[in-house]
């Protein structure tokens, strides 16, 4: 079995990393392969510089910060490894090498030669070059995607909760761990939360995203506490209790359009007829610009945007081809009333993902 293990910035310390890359030595004897994907660079490079607990919020100063921890964070993890006669290898990953497919097929040859040499891959963020990957999360997401990549069997996500609760349980005392999820809906949306410690940039929000964009890829996945003794075996036994764990959908959405679903921030939103959103949802048609009846937003070609039902709910999300500027020109029309440098299509069926 192929398991990815997401360790938040929050339970990277030197007890808990030593204690962890046991866990793995353990899971390889197992016959599992295992890959890692690590926060805690920029709190490693703040703790370095001696600047306080507060994280800084300057994206410019976090890449500096990120180039002063990543070194560190590495060096945590390969001490960790040692006792066990296994090295670690480190892969920096960008969204980019998500979105085109050499990069694409780079990224996955790369952690595919490292397991075949024996070397546990440990993943992170590029923080220190790109400013869109330091907006990206708590790499969560980034930790879904990397389980897609590498065709994981299991996602695992640790942190410094038990797993997702039913409320949060500094508000509500007899909040209690839900152990199973079929279906990520909108009310368990809601009682993720927002962000969590002070030293990272996610939360259970985050990580129920990144659950819903593994499990869409058919990934198993698992949000459990980094604290918990032999939490990564337990998982991977299958044992009941151990955290909240998210069983996978049937069917595997590519790379892409996980990305285009879940990774690209929406710049508008189309509403079509019902005519519109039957052959979408139902006959895997492409958005023509006759079946659009409305148009918010300021996006340009090759945006990503949300397409609601008369309803108003969103049922998909697509990357359009027209931009929103000119809709008076093209909202509505059939294809011989639109200008000649105008595209036919506004979102292009190779370019749309169902979310519902």
């Amino acid at each position: 079995m192929i398991v990815v293990v997401k360790v938040g910035s929050s339970s990277v310390t030197t007890e808990t990393v030593a204690r962890l890359c046991g866990e793995i030595a353990l899971a390889r004897e197992g016959g599992h392969t295992v890959v890692v994907v690590t926060s805690g660079a920029i709190a490693a490079g703040w703790t370095a510089l001696g600047r306080g607990k507060k994280r800084p919020g300057d994206p410019a100063v976090l890449q500096a910060v990120s180039a002063v921890g990543q070194h560190r964070l590495m060096r945590m993890w390969q001490d960790g490894l040692d006792p066990h006669g296994i090295l670690a290898g480190q892969v920096l990953l960008a969204p980019l090498d998500f979105v085109h497919r050499t990069q694409y097929l780079h990224a996955r040859g790369t952690l595919g030669h490292l397991v075949e040499l024996g070397v546990v891959p440990v993943v992170n963020e590029n923080d220190a070059t790109s400013d869109e990957e330091i907006r990206f999360g708590d790499n969560d997401r980034l930790a879904a995607l990397v389980a897609h990549l590498v065709g994981a069997h299991l996602l695992v996500l640790l942190t410094d909760a038990p797993g997702l609760l039913t409320a949060d349980p500094r508000q509500v005392a007899e909040a209690s761990l839900i152990e199973e999820v079929l279906e990520i809906d909108q009310a368990l949306e809601e009682v993720a939360g927002g962000a969590g410690s002070a030293v990272g940039s996610g939360g259970m929000a985050s990580k129920l995203a990144a659950a819903k964009i593994a499990t869409w890829s058919g990934v198993e996945t698992a949000i459990a506490d980094a604290g918990r003794p032999g939490v990564v075996g337990a998982l991977l036994g299958g044992e009941t209790g151990v955290g909240t764990v998210f069983r996978a959908r049937v069917g595997r959405l590519s790379a892409r359009k996980l990305w285009i679903a879940f990774a690209l921030g929406a710049s508008g939103r189309l509403v079509v007829d019902e005519g519109a959103r039957k052959a979408l949802a139902e006959g895997g048609r492409s958005l023509l610009p006759a079946g659009v009846v409305g148009v918010t937003g300021d996006f340009g070609p090759e945006d990503a945007v949300e397409i609601a039902g008369p309803d108003g709910l969103v049922f998909a999300k697509g990357l359009v081809r027209v931009a929103a500027g000119r809709s008076g020109e093209w909202m509505g029309r059939r294809s011989d009333q639109l200008p000649d440098d105008m595209a036919p299509v506004v979102v292009h069926r190779d370019d749309l993902v169902l979310v519902r």
